[in-house]
């Protein structure tokens, strides 16, 4: 259905992004798709000894609370908006989440007054009007841990299935941000065992609930007594893509876990992120903070019970 209907045909299941995005005029849609009656998108299978198939309606608060799954990944899970939106909301829509931008998330009236972006009516970016790309930033908080565990996500189309991982899901820009094509369905997020590792997402945000990241890091760790054996550190909401701080994850591989090891870590996962004034709070406050969340984000794995 939603490939014979065209760019004017969505795909819906929670809708906690969908349908406000519809309100503002953000998107222009004249039939939705509801995905809510699929019964195998509802459910999880697997278990943390051989990892876990999740499907891709299942709730962002089931996953927060259900006992197997990677502590990092539920952690994410459970900090994504508040906990009326989390029983609504998706784990595939977050995945998909819109990117967010100060000059594209408002009103049609404010941004008809304001000059229409590139994003949506527009053909400047407001934040960067002399580049030939849209800005917008990557704002899912799933995204980054499920990068971090090496998880993948299964995509149904007219032609099939095909499964890719969750980092290629992605590309660097605002407003082409996924590789899925509009007809496509997330079904399915496949997390590895978890096996040793250890997990941690910090959300850096100005209230505690309901806003979106300014600032996130997921964190996946491999230890040999304090030796880090493996290591991915990847960023939210510091570009239009999740960005794998791999400079980081050099550092620490072979290393001692110690201050002097997460502090020289988290000042290469910073060298990466470049926000833009396009998301709340100061932007150059912004940049010295990611180097925080990234150090909280290594303490707290490291010191989770495998």
């Amino acid at each position: 259905m939603a490939a014979e209907g065209g760019p004017t045909t969505m795909l819906v299941a929670g809708g906690t992004d969908l349908y406000p995005n519809l309100k503002r005029r953000q998107f222009a849609a004249d039939t939705l798709v509801g995905l809510t009656q699929l019964r195998d998108l509802h459910e999880v299978r697997g278990d943390a000894a051989s990892g876990f198939e999740i499907g891709a309606a299942v709730t962002l608060s089931a996953i927060s609370r259900h006992p197997g799954v990677h502590a990092g990944y539920a952690e994410a899970a459970g900090l994504v908006s508040s906990p009326p939106l989390r029983n609504a909301g998706t784990i595939g829509g977050n995945l998909c989440v819109d990117t967010r931008c100060n000059y594209y998330n408002m009103t049609h009236e404010w941004r008809k007054a304001a000059g229409f972006c590139m994003k949506k009516d527009g053909d400047i970016c407001l934040v960067a009007p002399s580049s030939p790309r849209c800005w917008a930033v990557s704002s899912s908080d799933t995204a980054p841990m499920a990068i971090a565990l090496g998880a993948t996500v299964v995509l149904a189309g007219t032609d099939g299935e095909r499964e890719l991982p969750v980092a290629a899901l992605y590309r660097d820009d605002g407003i082409d941000y996924l590789v899925k094509q509009p007809w496509e369905v997330v079904t399915a997020l496949r997390l590895p065992p978890v096996d040793g590792l250890r997990t941690a997402y910090v959300k850096l945000r100005r209230r505690g609930s309901i806003d979106f990241p300014i600032a996130g890091c997921g964190v996946a760790l491999r230890l040999d007594g304090d030796v880090v054996q493996s290591a991915r550190v990847v960023l939210s909401a510091v570009a239009s893509y999740p960005v794998e701080a791999h400079g980081a994850a050099k550092l620490l591989v072979g290393a001692r876990l110690d201050d002097e090891v997460i502090s020289a870590a988290a000042d290469a996962a910073a060298k990466p992120a470049k926000p833009l004034d396009n998301a709340d709070l100061d932007y150059f406050w912004r940049k010295k903070m990611v180097r925080v969340v990234v150090e909280e984000a290594l303490r707290k794995a490291a010191a989770r019970a495998v």
